[in-house]
């Protein structure tokens, strides 16, 4: 399956989610869609062997909206010239439909207070309530500023739906048309015994209040997309490239792959690289959180649209375009903008009957109030108001926008969330489970120390260590790695290994110069029947002191012994005293034998460790912790690794966070990437997620509440109690600011803070 971001215009209710979601999803091919209305986009998985990007496309446009493809260097630079230009031709044309209608508006309230407020105000001219005067100020407002209204609900009523123009169109007619009615055949009213009343300031001023509103919205919803705005932002616009053995200024679109790029101190580094001359520290801050710059030289890697602080350097360019480290950030926060979380689940199917319940409720209102009471003014209001109050798109906007404000934050502090299940199934996690190499530890393991079954002896150790880093620099395990650098350090030249073959879990084997070398755990080596007391007392000492035991063994005899160590990350023990304090169980789960890793466990403070488990068996050991039930449920299980052997692990956990230092696999493997590798952001993907939760709980009560109470107020419940009823003008304004103070709370994310840090 592939798939697409589609970009989408003229959704302009919750109601039009589903509509675009139905289009989209009666393709054949077609097996997922998700629509987000806060982002404006669709997110499609479909079969390009059964359907095309056009046939999508046409499917949305027969729906009455229109979709394209998110472009790959949109996703790099943002949006488009002409989406920016139609977003802010969008602005200006609501802009000055409100001046209009407001200027408007005012006449035609002025002008009515004597027959809204019962009293006579003698410095109110009479003509200003003329019908006919107030008919001609109402008919531009009516039918040019509402105008979206009415094209609005004709496409929705094309397509057999109904939207919130719908309820619009319907209640703001009702007003105008009923009012002119009044004017043209005043002696109908009068023959009844009723007065012919007009409502032309009820209609003008709801279609003003609800633009104002929209402009509000336009402007609020485009600030839950500036967490991508300032990581695309970040990006240099420019490189000095070597070419010819000359320095030239591109654009950085223009750059190669093995481009050499000059950096000088102060600018940013302008693509992902390797450096090759030089060495300077690097301010990593803007994209992995680490607020301390890091030493870059020769052989290193250097991160685009990171800044260059001290000395001047030059790197090869690795990856380039949509490749780059900021690109696929930008591109992982844009699809989780595009989820949906489980809890706008209820939300979606109410927004589905929403509008022809509520035409269902003004239908009976009407009929009730003019039936009981004979009053055909009472049940115009009360029907009006009932169609004005309503307002799906609160509930459309309760969820999507928390989220998109949600993940942005957690971009912005170096937390790649992939979507918006995983945020919310975040806050629930009881057990932390954490992988040892790599994530409590810097990853970074050196030899300390060496035997020889044949002694000291530099040259018996030269030619022992000769075969085992020739063997392990086919692996890419971090040990592996720590034997190949103590023999470069030694200044040994390294042959190539035959028939390599890595053991997962257990260790390495193959041929060097015709000799057969294995080099792995004790468990595998009595496995494999080659005999490992002569070293037992040594390995006891050296793995009392946290440090790992590797065998050595030539032609199915042990020939030496490793001790390798790997310090712990300088803020392991905090993370993990932070996640005690939270409540959460947490647990290591290594590879390495159980003396090793009980001593690492009990230098960071851990007490439950899960040892010498193979690859295999990792994901076994997470799901026998998730099969623990916490109040008749199953425990919520997260999982924090950086290799190829954890991602089964990671994919078996209900939320699976990946070093975002690690290999690509694990993090593909992944719901939550923790691009510094410090595990304190564990601690703030799960306070983030909380916020993020409690947000979307508040907003959808707004959106609940609003409308179970404002709905029955505008049908005229307490008319019969307090004589009061509810103004369509004020119905109008709490449609039009309700919708504003959902996507408003859920701004309120940006201010989010881990507790205890300021």
């Amino acid at each position: 399956m592939d798939t697409t971001t589609l970009k989408l215009r003229g959704m302009i209710c919750a109601s039009c989610t589903k509509s675009v979601e139905q289009a989209i999803g009666s393709v054949s091919g077609v097996s997922e869609c998700n629509v987000n209305f806060g982002a404006e986009q669709a997110t499609v998985k479909y079969n390009s062997k059964q359907v095309t990007i056009k046939q999508i496309q046409d499917a949305v446009d027969a729906a009455g909206y229109s979709a394209t493809p998110l472009q790959e260097q949109e996703m790099i630079t943002g949006e488009d010239d002409e989406e920016k230009a139609a977003r802010e031709a969008e602005s200006r044309d609501l802009k000055r439909k409100v001046i209009v209608g407001g200027v408007i508006s005012l006449i035609l309230v002025f002008g009515s207070l004597p027959m809204m407020t019962g009293l006579e105000l003698s410095f109110i001219p009479a003509w200003l309530h003329n019908p006919w005067l107030q008919l001609t100020l109402t008919a531009p407002v009516q039918f040019w500023c509402g105008y979206r209204f009415y094209t609005g609900a004709w496409k929705a009523f094309k397509r057999h739906g109904a939207t919130m123009d719908t309820l619009i169109a319907l209640g703001t007619s009702a007003a105008f048309f009923y009012s002119l009615f009044a004017t043209t055949f005043p002696d109908f009213f009068i023959n009844q015994g009723l007065m012919p009343e007009v409502y032309y300031e009820t209609s003008a001023v709801v279609i003003t209040l609800i633009l104002l509103g929209q402009l509000f919205e336009n402007r609020a919803k485009g600030q839950t997309s500036e967490a991508i705005r300032k990581l695309i932002g970040l990006q240099a616009r420019d490189a000095r490239v070597i070419r010819d053995g000359k320095e030239v200024d591109i654009p950085i679109q223009e750059v190669e792959l093995d481009d050499i790029i000059l950096v000088r101190p102060g600018e940013k580094i302008p693509v992902d690289g390797e450096v090759v001359y030089g060495s300077s520290t690097i301010d990593e801050a803007m994209v992995t959180g680490e607020s301390v710059p890091v030493k870059k030289q020769p052989g290193d890697e250097v991160i685009g649209a990171t800044i260059n602080k001290t000395g001047s350097f030059k790197f090869k360019a690795t990856r380039v375009g949509s490749d780059t480290v900021l690109a696929q950030i930008v591109q992982l926060v844009r699809q989780a903008q595009g989820s949906k979380a489980p809890i706008q689940r209820l939300a979606d199917q109410v927004t589905g009957w929403f509008v022809p319940v509520v035409i269902a409720i003004a239908i009976s209102t009407f009929v009730i109030w003019f039936n009981f009471m004979g009053n055909i003014s009472l049940a115009l209001i009360t029907t009006v108001g009932v169609l004005i109050i309503a307002c799906p798109c609160a509930l459309g906007l309760a969820t999507p926008t928390s989220v998109m404000v949600g993940t942005g934050k957690g971009a912005e502090n170096g937390i790649l969330i992939k979507g918006a299940e995983s945020l919310e199934i975040a806050h629930k996690i009881k057990t932390i489970v954490l992988d040892k190499t790599g994530t409590l530890t810097e990853g970074k393991p050196t030899v300390t120390n060496f035997v020889t079954v044949r002694g000291t002896a530099n040259q018996n150790e030269l030619k022992l260590i000769k075969l085992a880093a020739a063997l392990e620099r086919n692996s890419e395990h971090p040990l592996a790695e720590a034997v190949v650098k103590y023999a470069q350090n030694q200044g040994v030249e390294l042959k190539d290994a035959l028939d390599f073959e890595a053991v997962a879990g257990s260790g390495v084997q193959g041929y060097v110069a015709d000799i057969f070398v294995q080099i792995g755990t004790k468990r595998w080596f009595s496995e494999i029947g080659i005999n490992t007391n002569l070293f037992a007392e040594q390995k006891h000492t050296w793995e009392s002191l946290g440090q790992t035991v590797i065998w050595i063994a030539v032609d199915g005899k042990v020939e030496g012994l490793m001790g390798i160590a790997d310090i712990l990350k300088p803020t392991s023990i905090e993370a993990v005293r932070r996640m005690q304090k939270m409540g959460l169980e947490v647990v290591m789960l290594t590879g390495d034998n159980r003396p090793t890793a009980e001593a690492i466990a009990s230098e960071v403070g851990i007490d439950r460790v899960e040892a010498e488990v193979r690859p295999d068996q990792k994901a076994a050991v997470v799901k026998s912790l998730q099969a623990q039930r916490v109040k008749r449920k199953s425990k919520i299980v997260a999982m924090v690794g950086d290799g190829i052997n954890d991602a089964p692990a990671l994919a078996q956990a209900d939320v699976g966070m990946a070093i975002g230092t690690g290999t690509d696999v694990a993090i593909a493997a992944s719901d939550i990437t923790l691009i510094s590798g410090d595990l304190r952001s564990i601690v703030t993907a799960i306070e983030l997620s909380k916020a993020t939760i409690n947000n979307i709980r508040q907003n959808l009560f707004f959106a609940f509440f609003y409308n179970v109470l404002g709905i029955p107020i505008a049908a005229g419940i307490l008319f019969p109690i307090f004589g009061w009823l509810l103004n369509p003008i004020i119905a109008g304004a709490a449609m039009a600011f309700s919708s504003v103070s959902v996507v408003s709370n859920a701004l309120r994310l940006r201010n989010f803070q881990l507790k205890g840090e300021g």
